[in-house]
């Protein structure tokens, strides 16, 4: 069972993401919060597997939010929400350590299929639409961490990689999916799902959308 809190400012989306959610035998909605503060000491008391984030509510904003749930260490994951004109946003959300985003006009089975994926550690945005976004929005963002903007040997979250992993790090930052990884490296796609988690593990991202910043952040992948 995935259990899921419920960001939004308006009853009636909140509503609606309630029904939605718990028609599906394996999700289920622990609460609702109607701004960031709320959801923040809600994820604290709570620990839902997924907090589903709107970006605009009322006081704590959804990154404001976000950021505080990451930074507590809990093993919360957030999906956040977002509309096509405030990408920026959600692009400021995923430097917060959100797990993905997804549009708020998305399909209902988009919605669930994203919520099961962030709470197995899964990205919700494709590859190649983040290494877009993250090429349009780069340069508004800060930094993400104090060695953002480092040149790849200087920073020693890629230390403790093998030449294989960064690698397949660099092509991760450019979009490729595991598939793809597999065809153009010539591995088993299991073999490349084993090096991703190894990757991850190694560098201390949360999940695959992580790794992508950071091969941005590193410079091992520059904005086009």
């Amino acid at each position: 069972m995935t259990t899921v809190l419920i960001a939004d400012d308006q009853p009636l989306q909140r509503f609606g993401f309630r029904m939605l959610l718990e028609s599906q035998d394996d999700l289920t909605v622990l609460g609702e919060a109607s701004n960031g503060g709320e959801a923040v000491r809600m994820t604290a008391e709570l620990h839902p597997d997924v907090v589903l984030m709107d970006i605009r509510m009322p006081g704590t904003d959804g990154i404001e939010a976000t950021r505080r749930i990451v930074a507590s260490g809990d093993r919360t994951r957030v999906l956040i929400l977002t509309t096509f004109d405030l990408d920026e946003y959600a692009h400021a959300g995923l430097r917060a350590g959100a797990s993905g985003f997804l549009i708020k006009d998305a399909q209902p089975e988009e919605l669930l299929s994203g919520i099961r994926s962030v709470a197995t550690g899964d990205a919700v945005v494709a590859p190649s639409l983040t290494r877009r976004l993250l090429d349009a929005y780069a340069h508004r963002l800060p930094a993400g961490s104090a060695t953002a903007g480092a040149a790849p040997d200087e920073d020693p979250r890629l230390s403790t990689l093998t030449e294989r992993e960064r690698e397949i790090l660099t092509v991760i930052g450019k979009g490729w999916t595991n598939t793809e990884i597999a065809g153009r490296l010539h591995l088993a796609e299991s073999t490349v799902k084993t090096h991703v988690g190894r990757i991850l593990a190694k560098t201390g991202s949360r999940d695959r959308i992580q790794a992508v910043i950071l091969a941005y952040d590193t410079k091992l992948v520059e904005p086009s």
